[in-house]
């Protein structure tokens, strides 16, 4: 069969079926149709946080406490990359599983992880996973808190506003859990601050307290040196106290004092006065933003998956006899030459 031959038989096939075509096309788009309509909404809003801070201040107050203090510089050990990230912990599980763990009065005092297990398994599609709730609280918080980190993502925009999308298909849950959300994100951010900030502190408290020590040391031994220096007549032989490498290695303590120092005043200034506050600028609040199924682009898409459908269906036959003739035809030459090549 040359390829000429199977052009016009395929086309006589699907001249014979051009009824059928657009019905079947009608059908899948039906279907199509009323998939799309009873998808469920999906409902988003938008959170937006600005967290307040005043980092230049702190780096100004530092270089002012340094320059006080006979200190070369500015702070080294507080850096700006140790600080905490607020966007990490809005994506933490602890912050997932504090908040799917809270219990909604309007739905039956159950908590958020029980809603989001009972939505899932309502609109889940045919072959996906049934979740079980546990009657466990840590595993049925854990579950929850998987679930619950594919409906928000959290982003910076470029006004440096932390800004929290949150999107799912049961509309009475989305203003209680975006507040919840908004609730521990900012708790558990002021929380780390403050922690951080304590830990800063006594750290450079404890260095400051070592070197204190190291310092009496010195001012003990050049104390002894002193009661036992002997004086002897003049002219006779005198004896030099070694006193230079006392004071050498005293000044070099000195000066990493008035740096440790320096940034304990930077890290009291920041547990004081620093005190993290977060602004809550776009309240999770209706209206909300709608995501239906467009019907119309479904029927399309159907329509044209069945038309292409029932054609192949109509011409599979004919493609398959011509490719096992064509198979045969092949191993047919492949014999015949290995014959040839035998004999010769």
């Amino acid at each position: 069969m040359t390829n000429k031959e199977l052009v016009r038989i395929i086309l006589k096939r699907i001249n014979k079926v051009k009824i059928l075509i657009p019905i079947g096309g009608l059908a899948i788009a039906v279907l199509m149709y009323m998939f799309a309509k009873n998808k469920p909404v999906v409902y988003s809003v938008k959170s937006s946080l600005y967290p307040l801070s005043a980092p230049a201040d702190a780096s100004s107050a530092t270089s002012k406490i340094s320059e006080l203090l006979g200190g070369s510089g500015g702070s080294k050990s507080l850096s700006d990359e140790a600080n905490v990230n607020i966007e990490e912990v809005a994506r933490s599980r602890k912050t997932r599983e504090a908040v799917v763990s809270q219990r909604l009065a309007i739905f039956g005092n159950k908590t958020i992880a029980e809603i989001l297990i009972d939505d899932y398994n309502r609109d889940k599609s045919f072959f996906a996973p049934t979740i079980k709730k546990s009657s466990a609280t840590v595993e049925l918080n854990s579950s929850g808190a998987i679930l619950l980190e594919d409906y928000y993502t959290v982003k910076f925009n470029k006004n440096n506003l932390l800004e929290i999308y949150f999107s799912h298909t049961n509309k009475e849950l989305i203003t209680p859990t975006s507040s919840i959300l908004v609730e521990k994100i900012s708790q558990f951010y002021k929380e780390l601050k403050i922690k951080k900030a304590q830990l800063d502190y006594d750290f450079t408290q404890k260095k400051v307290d070592s070197l204190e020590v190291v310092l009496k040391t010195y001012d003990n031994q050049r104390i002894a040196l002193n009661n036992t220096t002997l004086f002897v007549p003049l002219g006779k032989l005198q004896y030099s106290v070694p006193k230079e490498n006392l004071e050498r290695d005293k000044l070099l303590v000195l000066s990493q004092r008035n740096s440790a120092a320096s940034n304990r005043e930077e890290a009291l200034w920041r547990l004081q006065k620093v005190t993290p506050t977060i602004e809550i600028l776009d309240a999770p609040l209706p209206p909300f933003l709608e995501n239906r199924a467009s019907k119309i682009i479904y029927s399309i898409l159907g329509f044209a998956m069945g038309c292409i459908l029932l054609v192949f269906l109509s011409i599979a036959g004919v493609l398959y006899r011509y490719v096992n003739l064509e198979v045969k035809k092949k191993l047919a030459d492949t014999v015949e030459t290995s014959t040839v090549t035998e004999s010769a």
